[in-house]
């Protein structure tokens, strides 16, 4: 497709829009006016201001204003993860959270710190660390309250002295394994398995509904949806992304499923719509990722932007985006609720209220918020089914929407292959040749495929959305290198250990089989990983190092604390290469059964694992495709046409070689503003930039004190206009940091 669409917007349908969209019988802050109430700015999730102050026509004049240091990411060792919240205010009040996890409060005006919140003084409570995007308000007269998750706890806090509420679950928390299932329901107990929340609920009435953020090889709990009351937080509802017998969408698995996988799960937040009293969430892929022989069928709902009654947690409607997942192919951001202008039954065209869902692979789906329908149409069109693993049974077709068209590539050629200098594309074209590419729906293999759409795309930045209907989305296009490898072999013919066999079931999904990483894709340097190569973790880290990491967790790594402490030195051993070597296998038989699977549902260890999480880049480490890497796009969601598409961040020693900007892979979304502005940071060259959102011209840009992998947020406090964004760092070797920046005209 043509990476630089135009299109002709034609008549603004400004005023009707505006009273059809935001008449009175809506929550007021379904549209903040001078505070930014919820994650996503309102409860529809449109990251969008009515505030003018800052406008295209003087925002040239932005200056800092005023920053707030956490005091993480300060001293080596002691480090948390990048920082990737989206901070809430509240009648000037400012409240987000630092790397290691504390929850905080500051003069929005000011940056002065009001009171702090760690998680983790007690020294009985083991710290975990995870990404947190966000935190949820609530209040009645006086009683405020701020609900944010760590680890695998839910706490609710004073929002005014940032004391925990004893009243609430117990002593101020609640245990997220309630609601998850038991032993009487699906087999076993899940008390100690890793589940955390990293993009925050939403709030309907004296409910908190959430989704989570879950681990995705054989150990992953169920991602089912859950609402809490917020008063006293007892489970209130639970839907089970995962049917269980005799429910709706149990004969899309195998009739154990429910048993032994996990995942379908909602980690990149919901949306809500309190008129009609119905919440909106997009769940990802069931376990494991890139093998699905123990679940055949369509897989429902996992990969489903789900419609549910949010008092009962009923299923309203859901409309599958990937049927039968085998690419991790998560719905990866929060829907958008959005106005838009279609044509009727009759023909005629009318305001419809409706939900746009963005994917990793650059597609768009928009539904009638009340029925599911599709507003543009979807053809269910056939995929490659072959050759696919032992065991597997690939899905014959998948759902395409007509409208818009994709906002990254889908099927990689010759032709995009890096010509950045002669050395990269001869790199670059060996491993095209030696490697399977064509559909994006190829089943995986053993020979190894290059596809785009598994990092996004879109990602948990998610979008933003203006009055007009306009979607604006930033965008990955980078290429990624899969292979698969049966999990019961080892090389040369040697028994597998016991921890090895640990390994492959808890941390190959991510770190690949034995722990090499891009070792396992015939790689060298220039592959880069979204999770880092183990082979030589000894020589960065000591024993107790990785036993913390193993019991904390950090970035995106989840923690395995359930695992026992024999387990965990198992683990580690193998990773320092300091196993006792075992008796040489049965010379008939190379295949060895995981001491883990055996005689188990849980921990489930499939047949065939991936090599890691690994994007293919030349030996020069920039992207092995031709740019754009990262773009920033505007859709106008009313006739499905883009508006503008543009490369969104840059390589400042590509610049000065003369090459025009070429985006970079970027983490954050977007925020719009009536002001006719659009701010993002997410790049990483660790600038912020605003965008004239009519044109996509930069318009303003500030090199932040480290990467703002986050989405801002922009609010008045004393009649002033702010722009914050969290600059946290960290990401692939990026400084870190821990701070909070604020802009406002002077």
């Amino acid at each position: 497709m043509n990476f630089f669409l135009k299109s002709c917007f034609g008549t603004l349908i400004l005023g009707s829009f505006l009273s059809a969209n935001w008449d009175s019988n809506v929550v007021k802050p379904q549209l903040p006016a001078d505070d930014w109430p919820t994650y996503g700015g309102n409860n529809a999730g449109n990251r969008y201001s009515t505030l003018t102050q800052i406008n295209t026509q003087n925002v040239k004049n932005l200056t800092l204003a005023w920053t707030y240091e956490t005091g993480d990411n300060t001293t080596p060792g002691q480090r948390g993860m990048d920082i990737q919240c989206q901070p809430i205010v509240i009648k000037g009040v400012l409240y987000g959270t630092s790397p290691r996890m504390k929850l905080f409060a500051v003069d929005a005006a000011t940056g002065k710190q009001l009171w702090q919140f760690d998680p983790f003084a007690n020294p009985e409570k083991r710290p975990r660390f995870h990404p947190v995007r966000g935190v949820v308000y609530w209040e009645d007269d006086e009683d405020k309250r701020i609900l944010y998750s760590v680890g695998s706890f839910l706490y609710a806090i004073n929002a005014s002295t940032g004391k925990l509420i004893e009243s609430f679950g117990k002593n101020g928390e609640v245990d997220l394994h309630e609601g998850l299932g038991d032993k009487e329901t699906i087999g076993h107990d899940l008390t100690n398995f890793s589940i955390r929340v990293t993009t925050p609920g939403v709030i309907y009435k004296d409910l908190l509904i959430t989704g989570s953020a879950v681990n995705e090889g054989g150990d992953a709990p169920p991602g089912y949806i859950r609402a809490f009351n917020v008063r006293t937080g007892k489970l209130a509802w639970v839907f089970h992304t995962i049917p269980l017998p005799g429910e709706y969408g149990y004969e899309t698995w195998a009739k154990d499923s429910y048993k032994k996988l996990g995942g379908a799960n909602c980690w990149a937040g919901m949306v809500i719509d309190e008129k009609r009293g119905m919440v909106y969430a997009g769940t990802g892929s069931p376990s494991v990722d890139f093998y699905g022989g123990a679940r055949p069928g369509q897989n429902l709902f996992a990969n489903c932007v789900i419609a549910l009654n949010a008092e009962t947690g009923k299923r309203v409607w859901h409309f599958q985006t990937i049927h039968h997942d085998l690419w991790d192919r998560d719905l990866p951001c929060p829907p958008n609720l959005i106005t838009v202008k279609h044509n009727g039954p009759d023909g005629r065209p009318r305001m419809v209220d409706a939900v746009a869902q963005a994917t990793k692979d650059g597609y768009v789906f928009v539904f009638d918020r009340d029925t599911g329908k599709p507003l543009f149409p979807v053809n269910e069109v056939r995929v490659p089914t072959s050759p696919a693993l032992p065991g597997e049974k690939p899905w014959p077709t998948q759902p395409v929407p007509t409208k818009p068209a994709p906002f990254v590539r889908q099927e990689l050629t010759e032709n995009e292959i890096t010509t950045r200098t002669p050395e990269a594309h001869k790199y670059v074209l060996e491993r095209f040749q030696d490697s399977r590419k064509g559909s994006k729906y190829m089943p995986p293999s053993e020979e190894g495929t290059l596809y785009y759409g598994f990092g996004g795309g879109a990602e948990w930045g998610g979008n933003a959305a203006d009055p007009e209907g306009i979607l604006y989305q930033n965008a990955n296009t980078m290429l990624w290198w899969l292979k698969m490898r049966d999990s019961r072999m080892q090389e040369k013919n040697v028994a597998m250990t016991r921890g090895s066999s640990l390994f492959n079931t808890n941390c190959s999904v991510c770190h690949g089989m034995s722990g090499k990483g891009s070792a396992d894709a015939k790689a060298s340097a220039s592959t880069a990983q979204a999770y880092p190569d183990l082979t030589d973790v000894g020589k960065r880290l000591d024993r107790e190092q990785i036993n913390t990491l193993l019991a904390t967790g950090r970035g995106r790594m989840p923690s395995f604390g359930h695992l026992s402490k024999e387990d965990r030195d198992a683990i580690i051993n193998f990773l320092l290469k300091t196993e006792a070597k075992p008796a040489a296998p049965d010379i008939h038989s190379s295949v060895v059964t995981s001491p883990v699977a055996e005689g188990a549902d849980f921990p489930y260890m499939p047949p065939y694992l991936n090599n890691g999480n690994t994007q293919f880049r030349d030996q020069d480490n920039y992207p092995a495709i031709k740019p754009p890497w990262g773009t920033l796009n505007a859709i106008n969601l009313n006739t499905g046409e883009y508006l503008w598409q543009v490369p969104l961040g840059e390589y400042p020693e590509l610049i000065k070689q003369g090459l025009p900007p070429t985006g970079t892979e970027n983490h954050g979304g977007p925020i719009v503003t009536a002001g006719g502005l659009l701010f993002i940071a997410a790049t990483y060259d660790e600038k912020i930039r605003a965008f004239d959102k009519k044109t996509g011209k930069i318009v303003w840009e500030y090199k932040l004190p480290a990467g703002g992998f986050a989405t801002p947020i922009t609010y008045m406090a004393n009649g002033k206009q702010y722009v914050v964004i969290a600059a946290g760092g960290t990401r692939y070797g990026l400084k870190p940091g821990g701070s909070y920046v604020a802009f406002a005209l002077p």
